[in-house]
């Protein structure tokens, strides 16, 4: 089992059991689209509501695919309004293996949240922020609220990505998250992995 990252929000999950692609918004973005046909696709943005392809999925719910469970949890958008819940939080348990994707939540995290999320290994939160999604100091907070037992960092400026103005870059967001990289990967190899139960930061390169 392996973890890429694309840019944005977009995170690919790829398992024995099948691929599964997290905010594969990535022509917004000036990049090529990574999912393919027969992946999984979760989006964080509750956009349509239920959607015709049973595959798809933008909105709260437990679901399991291919032998994967996935929660969605109902959250605030970082530029919502108070009690507006249209993004999704997800939550994958692949093999023992608790996986979150908050993407650009408010990083006031509700109790009921907070428990449905429950236990973390690996967290991908944005840190870019610029006004537009989580900086490094909200996306601290979300992080001593989950206690995971892996960052990683999304959602940060990159030369060859069109992100709007105003969005920090990596070594500028790592400043305010005030986290080192405990490493630089291409992939974030899962088999074999040991946590420890200090929370490391795992910079994935986009791919």
């Amino acid at each position: 089992m392996e973890l890429e990252y694309f840019g944005g929000n977009c995170v690919r999950l790829s398992t024995k059991q099948g691929n599964f692609v997290v905010d594969d918004n990535l022509t917004e973005l000036g990049l090529k689209s990574v999912a393919k046909a027969g992946d999984v696709k979760l989006y964080t943005k509750q956009t349509s509501g239920d959607s015709e392809d049973d595959r798809t999925f933008d909105s709260p719910g437990e679901y399991e695919v291919a032998n994967v469970s996935i929660q969605g949890t109902a959250a605030q958008g970082f530029l919502d309004e108070a009690k507006t819940r249209n993004n999704i939080i997800y939550r994958l348990v692949v093999d023992d293996t608790r996986i979150v994707v908050v993407g650009s939540v408010n990083a006031d995290l509700t109790d009921d949240e907070l428990e449905a999320i429950g236990t973390v290994d690996i967290l991908f939160v944005p840190v870019g922020g610029g006004g537009l999604t989580l900086g490094g100091v909200s996306a601290l907070k979300i992080i001593k609220k989950i206690e995971p037992k892996v960052v990683v960092p999304t959602y940060y400026s990159e030369k060859g990505v069109k992100y709007e103005p105003g969005l920090l870059d990596l070594d500028a967001a790592l400043k305010e998250l005030a986290m080192e990289p405990t490493e630089t990967v291409e992939k974030l190899k899962l088999k074999g992995r040991d946590f420890t139960d200090t929370t490391q930061l795992i910079v994935v390169k986009r791919a």
